[in-house]
């Protein structure tokens, strides 16, 4: 099995217990469930760095990055300091984050936020519904076409965007009217290896009706600058902030040269 195999297996179990302990009725009756979404692909196309800085304290490849992180602490310092949007794991036992975690962070960051996770289950978009969530992501890789149309259509349905990640051209076939986002994983999660190439490699590939988005493997302010040239306009990047002691500041540092000098950073 790859780590994407074990991460599913693992996710089903997960979810069919969540299920009983939480109907999805319940989930309908969370404050956080009548609100209206907040919109990142609006966010992205209207932003000078189009950073969507994720919250993330370990990984499968690099085991813990930030341990003790604190979530609201992280998530509302990268809001400051001018994220586009905010990606946060919800996923404890390979990443090691909670749906806690999203609904702390979410009473004090106004930009939009994305549930990571691994979403194979209807329950889910529920369950990010109720958490403040603005946008899921749906992995190419972890479902059939059929279930990203379904999962996708309904995500809509319920007031969340939809960030469609994919690693290569075939699975460039599961996206639908239903995606906002495009967004190409640098990492390989069959195998965990990454390179940014791939997102040069399928940029001209992606319809412009989708918003691009390049995610991990991000370090340097000139990859996102050839990586705009090509037609991106979101870049998802974790490891890069949360490896530092205050992620916030090392955001703060990364965004200052892409924005123009009339910007908040100097």
């Amino acid at each position: 099995m790859t780590i994407l195999d074990k991460i599913i297996a693992s996710k089903k179990v997960e979810v069919a217990s969540r299920k009983l302990s939480t109907p999805i009725s319940a989930l309908e009756k969370a404050p956080a469930f009548a609100r209206k979404c907040l919109s990142m692909k609006q966010s992205l196309l209207n932003s000078e760095s189009g950073i969507i800085s994720e919250f993330k304290r370990k990984s499968p490849s690099l085991g813990w990055i930030h341990e003790d992180a604190d979530v609201v602490d992280v998530t509302s310092g990268y809001s400051a300091a001018g994220a586009s949007g905010i990606s946060i794991l919800t996923d404890e036992e390979y990443f090691g984050g909670t749906p806690m975690d999203l609904m702390a962070a979410r009473q004090f960051i106004t930009c939009p936020v994305l549930r990571k996770d691994f979403v194979i289950d209807e329950y889910q978009l529920y369950e990010a519904k109720a958490m403040g969530a603005d946008v899921i992501l749906l992995i190419a890789a972890a479902l059939t076409v059929e279930k990203t149309l379904e999962l996708a259509e309904k995500a809509h349905e319920l007031g969340l965007e939809v960030l469609l990640e994919v690693h290569n051209a075939e699975e460039l076939g599961h996206a639908n009217d239903y995606v906002d986002m495009l967004g190409v994983n640098n990492r390989n999660l069959k195998t965990f290896e990454q390179s940014i190439q791939t997102s040069f490699d399928l940029a001209a590939l992606i319809p412009d009706k989708f918003v691009k988005v390049s995610e991990s493997g991000i370090s340097k302010t000139e990859t996102v600058k050839e990586l705009r040239q090509v037609g991106y306009k979101g870049f998802l990047m974790g490891e890069n902030f949360m490896k530092e002691e205050n992620p916030a500041e090392a955001l703060k540092r990364f965004i200052g040269p892409l924005n123009p000098p009339k910007g908040d950073f100097k």
